[in-house]
């Protein structure tokens, strides 16, 4: 049957959608790829025969066209959501994946993880002041923007907004907002208590 071993691609993903990625199935891809190939012959032959005259090869050139549309969005949505759930994965698991979901990667889709890492990290480092800005610390939002944190060393005066200011002394609390203690929460000058 047409396009058959393409709809089992898309089965195969859509089996594992519990956060696995299946291994990168080559061969059902290469013969994919086989059947497009013998349609676009076979087509090929055919129009040269409706060019000359024969309508009745008509309907079988576009049942096969039809075919090769459908295997080609097939190998495409296998693809594109493969690599999906890659990108969603370095958020979750951040630049080093786990070794059983290396295993199951291709090499074009571990080369494009690598790069994704660096892109990444490049436009984390370009954000913010010094050191940057780590967008897969905090996935979701806060649920308070104030939080309580314990100062960890001698820090003296700090602004935290337009003329407020605190005494950061080591071992004493403070309810502060998220947004501005968080660079000191990442110098380790503070500590969120939870």
């Amino acid at each position: 049957m047409l396009s058959e071993k393409a709809l089992e691609l898309i089965k195969e993903l859509d089996r594992s959608k519990d956060g696995k990625l299946p291994a990168f199935n080559e061969d059902i891809i290469r013969k994919v790829l086989e059947e497009m190939n013998t349609l676009f012959q076979q087509n090929q032959r055919d129009v040269g025969e409706a060019a000359a005259g024969e309508i009745r090869y008509f309907p079988s050139i576009h049942l096969r066209h039809a075919a090769l549309d459908r295997n080609k969005r097939c190998l495409l949505a296998y693809l594109y959501n493969r690599l999906e759930r890659i990108r969603a994965m370095r958020w979750e698991f951040g630049s080093i994946l786990p070794a059983d979901i290396r295993a199951n990667l291709c090499e074009p889709e571990t080369q494009w993880f690598n790069r994704y890492n660096k892109n990444l990290a490049s436009y984390m480092r370009s954000l913010g002041e010094a050191g940057g800005l780590d967008l897969t610390q905090d996935t979701k939002p806060p649920k308070n923007l104030y939080v309580e944190v314990r100062c960890l060393r001698d820090y003296g005066e700090w602004e935290v907004e337009e003329g407020d200011t605190v005494v950061l002394q080591k071992d004493t609390t403070h309810y502060l907002p998220l947004a501005a203690c968080h660079h000191l929460i990442r110098q380790g000058v503070l500590e969120q208590v939870e």
